[in-house]
């Protein structure tokens, strides 16, 4: 993979994931216990020999920024590197990033330094694992100038994605970003019933792309500097149909978009499960991530099922379940923690950190009860607190939590005061 240069892009404002991406970007929200989202994509690229990797950040990039700085640092004595291109006003140009295309388009002047035939563009917000060499050879094989991963989806996931529709050889004949409900119903499903799409099911009747490109080097330069379109699922790719030879390459694997409130949340959830379909670990393509000298978990008189603990982690005569807790998360005795995520912290309290704050001490606080809530980074959860969304309400600001989808989020460094009932 020597003549691949891969690109992430680091995302805009991330507003459906807030409170999370109130202090970070998209990519910087922890997942999974110990990592990051920005995780996946780098460490796919890894496992595929891709070693240029080039990550586009504009927005609350300063975690995001250290977290790679920290965790990536390859080979001295290769040639390979993953370095972060933030957003930067030049004499050409003094606009912040309007869209993914334009976002490429603005960092093509140091793209171009790099002897590479194609060029990988990847989100940095999306949970999967894939093998990017079998995308490239395929790319290659079919002598294609723009290659787009895709998979079949349901009419609910189709609304948020852009959707392929294909004449009857299997071919592309028409590409549509995030259409509406009544738009999907007039399109019945995006494949004729005659054409050859393995995984293409009456289940999932619609072909959506998950955001991965591959474009070959002239033909991204050609586009890039030919118009002045700021997007590529709204812009790019659809006038791109017709003049240029335009494939999907269909994958098989477990993907998910982890935009929203409600797909994080339930993507975390899933990797509590039994036989879940997607793992961090796996013996021959594991997520990488920053190395960290923690101590393993301590469970004191502890009841614990489906549920993944991160390392660092003091827990004392605690019920939890189906739920994921992040590292140096303390939880103190009594507490009774199902279907929730706690992000955890990024230093003990006794560490002197952060200046001493009146209240609750950092972490989960005695006799709590958390159900179906996300706790980010640093919260600190007052004794007695039961957040479990009583009213069933779908959307509230309150003091120290926000409801998101029905899920309660406690922000990051927020503060939930002793005896509050949610």
């Amino acid at each position: 993979m020597r003549d691949v240069l891969a690109v992430i892009l680091g995302g805009g404002v991330g507003s459906r994931l807030f409170p999370l991406t109130h202090l970070r970007s998209k990519p910087a929200v922890p997942i999974g216990g110990k990592y990051r989202l920005i995780d996946i994509p780098i460490s796919n690229c890894l496992h595929a020999d891709i070693r240029r990797i080039f990550v586009l950040t504009q927005f609350n990039s300063a975690s995001l920024n250290r977290h790679v700085g920290q965790s990536y640092r390859l080979d001295t004595f290769s040639h390979g590197f993953v370095e972060i291109l933030a957003a930067e006003q030049t004499p050409d140009n003094a606009n912040w990033y309007q869209g993914t295309a334009d976002a490429v388009r603005q960092a093509a002047r140091h793209l171009v330094r790099f002897d590479a035939q194609y060029y990988l563009i990847l989100a940095g917000d999306h949970l999967y694992r894939m093998d990017y060499c079998a995308l490239i050879d395929e790319h290659i094989e079919s002598r294609a100038d723009i290659t787009i991963a895709a998979q079949p989806v349901d009419i609910d996931d189709a609304s948020a994605m852009g959707i392929f529709r294909f004449d009857r050889s299997g071919q592309i004949s028409a590409f549509e970003e995030k259409p509406d409900r009544a738009r999907l119903d007039a399109i019945g499903r995006s494949i004729p019933p005659g054409a050859n799409l393995s995984g293409h099911t009456d289940s999932k009747p619609f072909v959506a792309s998950m955001g991965v490109y591959v474009f070959s080097r002239e033909v991204l330069l050609e586009i890039l500097n030919q118009d002045q379109s700021k997007d590529f699922g709204r812009e790019v790719i659809p006038a791109a149909l017709g003049r240029h030879n335009v494939k999907a390459y269909l994958f098989r694997g477990y993907w998910a978009d982890v935009g929203t409130v409600r797909s994080f949340y339930d993507a975390n959830v899933m990797l509590t499960q039994p036989g879940a379909p997607f793992q961090f670990y796996d013996a021959d393509r594991p997520i990488y991530t920053h190395p960290r000298f923690l101590p393993g978990a301590r469970l004191t008189d502890c009841t614990v099922r489906d549920t993944i603990i991160a390392e660092g982690c003091t827990i004392e005569r605690a019920t939890i379940a189906q739920s994921v807790v992040g590292i140096r998360a303390s939880i103190k005795a009594g507490c009774t923690i199902r279907r929730s995520v706690l992000l955890g912290a990024d230093y003990y309290a006794a560490d002197g950190v952060a200046p001493a704050i009146p209240g609750p001490s950092l972490g989960i606080g005695r006799d709590v009860v958390l159900d179906r809530v996300i706790v980010d980074k640093n919260a600190r959860i007052g004794d007695g607190v039961r957040l479990t969304n009583e009213q069933g309400l779908d959307h509230a600001d309150g003091d120290g939590y926000y409801i998101r989808d029905g899920i309660v989020v406690v922000p990051k460094d927020a503060t939930v005061q002793a005896g509050t009932v949610v």
